[in-house]
């Protein structure tokens, strides 16, 4: 078992056993915590009573945060000729059409984020396994099948993006970097958490939130109280 330096001793301290109430406590610790030489990120994760294995328990969708997360993504778009123009106008780092598609499955993949126009969608399915493990699967529930590119552009360089509950159920996603205000990450944190709630697959029943965590990329998890938004 690796052994803890001083730093994530004296970091742990600071939150054992402790579940806070209050929300500026909370990011105040969380930020006090932060003490890598790197600027971290900061994360929410949320343990959700559902099961995804059944299809009304599932939960996958995109949110805008008030302030983004800190990450410029390179987006590609797929689509045909007729379109390159308009994509790239719009902020587009990659476009194409039949050479894209060429490259994907080559295994060359040099962007975060795939868009791609429904008349493209055919000719990705043979790429599902290509894309699929990797999340980058253009669908039209999370907005990246699209036939209106400069607006589906924009959100997503304004720093729209798409997260989802794992196998077990839990919700690991960012929400800014340690070098964010405290009153950003705080806005940041209650914009996730409405998401999620607002999202609430129709197939839970009884309580939908079994525990919150938030923590930096080095630093300690730091237990919320499920009232905490409330």
């Amino acid at each position: 078992m690796r052994k803890l330096s001083r730093r994530q001793k004296e970091n742990r301290a600071k939150t054992k056993d402790s579940i806070y109430s209050n929300l500026e406590d909370a990011i105040t610790i969380l930020q006090e915590t932060a003490t890598a030489k790197f600027t971290e990120t900061v994360e929410l994760h949320a343990n959700l009573n559902i099961d995804p294995k059944y299809a009304d328990q599932q939960l996958r969708t995109t949110v805008t945060l008030p302030h983004g997360i800190g990450k410029t993504i390179n987006i590609a778009v797929l689509t045909n000729d007729s379109n390159f123009t308009e994509a790239r106008e719009a902020g587009a780092d990659r476009v194409g059409s039949d050479d894209l598609i060429e490259e994907i499955s080559q295994g060359n993949i040099s962007f975060d984020l795939l868009i791609a126009t429904p008349d493209m969608m055919p000719k990705l399915a043979k790429l599902g396994r290509v894309l699929g493990p990797k999340g980058l699967m253009p669908s039209p529930k999370s907005g990246t099948v699209s036939t209106t590119l400069t607006a589906t552009l924009s959100e997503f360089k304004k720093g729209k993006f798409e997260y989802k509950a794992d196998k077990a159920g839990v919700v690991h996603v960012s929400f800014g970097k340690s070098n964010f205000t405290h009153s950003q990450l705080m806005e940041n944190l209650t914009a996730l958490y409405k998401s999620i709630e607002q999202n609430r697959p129709s197939g839970v029943k009884g309580k939908y939130f079994k525990s919150l965590f938030i923590c930096t990329t080095m630093g300690p998890s730091i237990q919320l109280d499920l009232n905490i938004f409330l």
